[in-house]
């Protein structure tokens, strides 16, 4: 029998005694009161603490005593549904009530997130949620079985929620990871979230100190089991906890996953989140399109935790804020972001969101570490981190390039130059007007790349990959696909980069099979839209735009260079130069010193920023972000074009033996850049 009265409200009238209380505050205390009653006639167990979700906005810091209730609670109330725990998991998987709410708010809807986080006006509907004697007690008694669930069952080492739906009664468990940005005080260093690593100095408006822990050595030997072996661990061995980054309660990553059946070129799978940025909250989608579902699902789960990681910052401390002449007035070793590009001076005098560089500006900065000169030096947090920023930091609006995960630093830091080096010379090509060899994809002796030209044939493309080297030795390799009959979606383009030939071109082709599905939709379901991009590029703003605007058939009149290239030759004779010099050793760090050492030659610095968040640390991933300032930045809107500013753009074909002269401005392909 219930220990409530038969009929009741949907609260009790003795919770709605604080003043100023929202129905859901009202609706938690009534719940607390109702378990406690329980629990003096269970005997023997312990009344649960209940805390509201969903009453405001629980990624901003909570006053200590709201912050230590919250922690400690095990029951959490929503307005569609109690949760319960975190319950099970070891000391070094902890997680506690705080680390709940602020993954649960993470994975709101929009409209949910922009009223919890900006301060708009709400107003209750009502007595909300109803709590009937029935929902009470099946709380109560998934109460009891958590506190019989303590330990570990099930091979779980992480802490699980149980999630029961107020509407259906619908109960599931999900596991959930600790927020590593958790306010909770008992969360210091050894406390119950498990230990942390030793940050840098913490966020301060004076001096930079210094780490009093020793800084692991990089980079350091990594054997590879063969000499094209740049991946030391298969996408599936790491054995993520799937669970816990995508889940509807509490996912890292997101509610879940999908995947298109219906793709006629890869196995898709993808999942996505909200994330804040520079413009608000930005759905951040993350994939992998492989040849199976199964490989897909690994892919896309590494790239999330990639992107996890780059967006913002995900630990506490090791931040400093300073103006760039301060820094250097004293001797601080600090990347000059000016060195990286900024935009032309008319892009500051007409775009509100963004402001020119103040070397008197106090700035977030993170440490960094220069492979070319052996030392540590600070990097703007703006160029590292490309969701977050601050007013005083808003000279630039950074992406994901150079950023890379792995399975160790080496390997994350390789993957990471390749990328930009890739970007780099993409745009050399395309705002250059290069003259980009053909390679003969018939001569590629993999099956992968002649199965993946198939498959785009069948959708009625064909396929083209171009040599894209200027003056740096990595190949390069530049796909594109143009359908046939020139309709909608004419042109995609995409690039790859590796020490081995036909491992470039497998990534440029299978990059480009992505998007081919979809492409000739995007154009049709915003014709107008598109049409008024191509007469006026002022108009391509963002980074979907640039793709996009390509499959309007017209837009082919801008790429002549590579529907009629100055030559198609043979993949070995392309790169028989490169294959007799390569890289060819059998440890990784000898390929990321000779990758160094070519940017270097180039002109450039080279720096690596350690991203890796304490939940991929667990893992065994690392995540990096690197740069080599003087490379083209790959940007996205027309007006927010650095590469077109920076004296690169005009050199490296002469660099690279292409042209005896530097490149004149009446020479620059000014159209906005295809790359998706």
């Amino acid at each position: 029998m219930s220990l409530d009265t038969p009929v009741r409200p949907a609260t009790a009238p003795d919770a709605a005694d604080i003043p100023g209380q929202t129905p859901l505050e009202t609706a938690g205390r009534d719940l607390e009161r109702r378990l406690a009653r329980r629990a003096a006639h269970a005997g023997g167990v312990p009344a649960p603490t209940v805390a509201v979700v969903g009453g405001h906005d629980v990624l901003r810091p909570e006053p200590p005593e709201a912050a230590r209730h919250r922690a400690s609670a095990t029951v959490h109330l929503t307005s569609d549904a109690v949760l319960l725990g975190p319950w099970g998991g070891t000391p070094d998987t902890a997680a506690c009530g705080v680390c709940l709410a602020i993954r649960w708010q993470r994975l709101r809807t929009r409209t949910e997130r922009e009223a919890l986080e900006t301060g708009l006006a709400r107003t209750a509907a009502g007595a909300w949620p109803p709590l009937p004697d029935f929902a009470v007690d099946a709380v109560w008694a998934l109460y009891e079985l958590t506190l019989r669930s303590a330990a570990p069952a099930d091979g779980h080492d992480l802490p699980r929620v149980t999630r029961y739906d107020l509407e259906t009664g619908h109960v599931q468990s999900v596991p959930l990871l600790a927020d590593p940005l958790c306010p909770h005080a008992p969360h210091a260093p050894h406390g119950p979230h498990g230990p942390r690593r030793p940050h840098g100095p913490e966020t301060s408006t004076g001096p930079a100190e210094t780490d009093v822990a020793v800084r692991e050595p990089f980079p350091v030997s990594r054997a590879k089991s063969a000499p094209d072996g740049y991946r030391l661990r298969s996408p599936g061995s790491y054995g993520l906890p799937t669970d816990a980054l995508a889940n509807s309660v509490c996912g890292v990553l997101g509610a879940g996953t999908w995947m298109d059946v219906t793709s006629p070129t890869t196995a898709p799978v993808a999942g996505s989140v909200f994330m804040r940025g520079y413009a608000g909250l930005t759905d951040v989608t993350w994939s992998g399109q492989a040849n199976s579902f199964a490989a897909s699902r690994d892919l896309a789960f590494l790239e999330g935790l990639e992107r996890y990681a780059g967006t913002h910052r995900r630990e506490t401390g090791g931040m400093i804020t300073e103006a760039y002449d301060s820094l250097v007035g004293r001797g601080e070793a600090a990347l000059d972001p000016r060195d990286c590009g900024l935009y032309a001076p008319r892009t500051y005098a007409t775009d509100p969101m963004i402001a020119p560089f103040d070397p008197a500006r106090p700035i977030p900065w993170v440490r960094g570490w220069s492979l070319r000169d052996e030392r540590e030096l600070l990097v703007p947090a703006r160029l590292v981190y490309y969701s977050a920023g601050t007013a005083a930091d808003h000279f630039v609006f950074e992406c994901s390039n150079g950023c890379a995960i792995g399975s160790c630093l080496e390997e994350a830091v390789l993957f990471g130059l390749l990328e930009l080096i890739e970007r780099d010379a993409f745009l050399l090509g395309w705002y250059g007007n290069a003259p980009l060899t053909e390679i003969d994809l018939g001569s590629c002796r993999s099956p992968v790349v002649r199965a993946m030209t198939d498959r785009a044939a069948l959708c009625g493309y064909d396929v083209h990959a171009f040599d894209n080297r200027i003056d740096l030795a990595v190949p390069v390799v530049t796909g594109l696909a143009v359908r046939r009959d020139g309709g909608p979606g004419t042109l995609a383009f995409a690039a790859g980069a590796a020490f081995d030939p036909e491992t470039a071109v497998e990534s440029a082709v299978s990059e480009i099979l992505t998007y081919l599905p979809h492409l000739p939709r995007q154009v049709t379901e915003r014709p107008a839209e598109l049409a008024a991009m191509a007469a006026d590029f002022d108009l391509v703003r963002r980074l979907p735009d640039h793709a996009a605007l390509f499959g309007l058939p017209e837009m082919a009149a801008h790429v002549g260079n590579y529907l009629e290239p100055p030559a198609v030759r043979a993949l070995e004779d392309v790169y028989a130069a490169w294959e007799r010099s390569r890289p060819r050793g059998l440890d990784l760090r000898e390929d990321v010193l000779w990758c160094k050492d070519e940017l270097v030659r180039a002109g450039c610095d080279v720096i690596v920023v350690d991203q890796t968040t304490p939940e991929q640390r667990r893992m065994g991933l690392r995540t990096v972000c690197t740069l080599a300032p003087g490379l083209l930045p790959i940007d996205f809107g027309w007006p927010r074009q650095r590469a077109l500013t920076m004296p690169r753009l005009r050199t490296a074909q002469r660099r690279g033996g292409l042209r005896p002269d530097d490149l004149r401005d009446d020479e620059v392909r000014r159209v906005p850049h295809p790359f998706p």
